[in-house]
């Protein structure tokens, strides 16, 4: 990726300098690039990395501060931290703003690409337009999946400045035809050119392989169908799922499509969990949820060490000093923690001083979502931290964890919750089985572990039961899989209501930040105050409802 960097500014930078003219011109100039060493695939590695791999300041912002905390994956808020794990729960306008302008505005980057491979374009390529009509369908979905209706048909339309706002369902609509275009372009070919327009390496999603690109295509159709199945007015998610099901998808033998980290470009302009944690110092570091590390722990799940460190453990004095009331019931919610987490740990009561004693070594999940007078009691060696693989520091000749696009693990997840609900066929057990092996693939976690942890393990049973306990599994083992992709983690807790401790919410406000939505759960951001310029907002408002993290989208529960 580093070589095409240069490769692609400077291309970029001609293109700036000339404007409107002609690549012939560039073609013609004797210090310029001939015909045979200029292609669209310079141009396209920019445009697929920012979207799962945004740069530090949106990292931090749309990812860390808002969804992979809704998702219930991480958490805020121990004592030496800058803020509670109400960050975020109470509604801030600067970072919903800096998550809110770049999911926006990424579209620019899509469009782009988009317009120089269609037909007519400097670099005509159908096979380069079928992926960026999968890459524009990977995008809408996240972006309308967070904000709701968003501009859609009438988005980078030549004069039009300020495009109306598409319905969520007229949006998916739309995405399924895109893709369905995609992979009818494809049909049986396998690479986009030969030579210089064979996309290759540049292809950081796929590696240059068509056929991989339309399983990628096929499964975020069904993905589509199967979010969109059952909500107001839809008619098309079970054709969409019956298609999609009927065409090769994402499996064990194509593998999960995911995007390795350059740790060699600028942090700045792609960027990691590892850069943020070892960047911003001890007040802005995270440790795992309680829901996760329970989840996994009593589950005996192999994915736990690959996932969170052990916690450090030691002497932990609360002092009662007088100042609050409520000092027994957060010292006590403390304990009831490592009582969740099965933790060994010792309790003293010394008059107005509690003494916990925890020894090293013990996975213990971190309640979410305390307020910031709980704070000081959230000791940070109590709870176990994200994985070395996930807080890598930059630079280090070690693979990080993968940034997940779409994963084989969802495909036969999401076909397992179709045969379920009786819209697809197959083998609703073997279908999640296979699930299972894929996302603990993705971990470099063998198929003797996953075999076990499938045999022993009741959530990865669903051959008896009701419907609605096998959905639960079901996006149970979707959650779990979607880890480091807080996008994906926070839908699914939406659309199916599971995990049920963060669907619920909070209420206890001595212990939890209650927040702008009053303990409940966030269904959205909020969109960015810029979008109010749109004179078009006023009417989107007004059909999906208030602009506020409680409204629900179109799809959810």
């Amino acid at each position: 990726m580093k070589k095409f960097k240069y490769i692609t500014g400077f291309l970029c930078l001609l293109i700036g300098i000339s404007c409107t003219k002609d690549f012939d011109e560039i073609n013609t100039n004797n210090q310029g690039f001939s015909s045979d060493e200029v292609s669209a695939k310079y141009f396209l590695t920019s445009a697929q990395v920012g979207l799962y791999a945004p740069g530090r300041f949106e990292y931090w912002r749309a990812h860390l501060i808002h969804t992979d905390r809704f998702a219930g994956h991480f958490t805020f808020g121990m004592n030496q931290s800058w803020w509670s794990d109400g960050l975020s729960y109470t509604y801030n306008a600067g970072y919903t703003d800096a998550a809110y302008d770049w999911l926006a505005g990424y579209f620019g980057n899509i469009k782009s690409f988009s317009d120089l491979t269609a037909p007519g374009g400097e670099f005509e390529n159908e096979y380069m337009y079928a992926m960026s009509l999968i890459m524009k369908g990977l995008y809408y979905q996240m972006y309308t999946d967070t904000f709701g209706m968003v501009p859609f048909t009438e988005a980078g339309v030549d004069g039009i400045l300020t495009p109306k706002y598409d319905t969520q369902m007229d949006i998916y609509k739309g995405v399924i035809a895109d893709l369905d275009r995609a992979m009818s372009i494809i049909g049986d070919e396998e690479r986009t050119g030969l030579g210089i327009d064979d996309a290759g390496e540049n292809d950081v999603y796929c590696g240059g392989d068509l056929q991989q690109w339309k399983k990628l295509a096929n499964t975020l159709k069904l993905r589509l169908g199967t979010r969109a199945l059952g909500a107001p007015g839809e008619n098309f998610a079970s054709k969409a799922i019956t298609e999609a099901m009927s065409q090769p998808l994402l499996d064990d033998a194509s593998g999960s499509v995911t995007m390795k980290k350059d740790f060699v470009i600028s942090e700045w302009t792609s960027s990691s969990y590892g850069d943020v944690w070892n960047d911003f110092g001890a007040g802005s570091d995270w440790t795992v949820s309680q829901v996760l590390i329970n989840l996994l722990q009593d589950n005996n799940d192999p994915r736990l060490a690959i996932y969170a460190n052990p916690a450090k453990g030691g002497t932990f004095n609360f002092e009662d000093g007088g100042d609050d009331e409520d000092f027994m019931e957060r010292v006590d919610f403390m304990e009831a923690a490592l009582v969740s987490a099965g933790a060994d740990y010792t309790r003293t009561d010394n008059g107005s001083t509690v003494i916990l004693e925890v020894p090293s070594g013990q996975y213990i999940g971190q309640p979410v979502r305390m307020n910031g007078l709980t704070m000081p009691y959230v000791r940070y060696d109590l709870f176990s931290t994200p994985s070395d693989a996930i807080i890598q520091p930059r630079g280090k000749e070690a693979d990080g964890y993968p940034e997940i696009i779409i994963s084989s693990a969802d495909s036969y997840f999401l076909q397992a919750e179709a045969a379920v609900n009786g819209v697809g066929s197959g083998d609703a057990q073997a279908l999640l089985a296979s699930g299972i092996k894929e996302a603990m693939k993705l971990w470099g976690i063998g198929e003797g572990d996953a075999d076990t942890y499938i045999a022993s393990s009741a959530i990865a049973d669903i051959s008896t039961g009701t419907t609605e306990e096998k959905l639960e599994k079901i996006a149970l083992q979707r959650w779990i899989a979607s880890y480091t992709d807080g996008f994906e983690a926070w839908a699914v807790v939406r659309k199916t209501g599971y995990p049920k401790e963060l669907a619920a919410g909070v209420s206890n406000q001595t212990i939890y930040e209650l927040g702008t939505l009053n303990g409940a759960y966030p269904q959205r951001l909020r969109y960015g105050t810029g979008a109010q310029a749109n004179p078009n907002f006023n009417a989107a408002i007004s059909t999906q409802g208030p602009d506020v993290q409680g409204t629900k989208l179109w799809w959810a529960k």
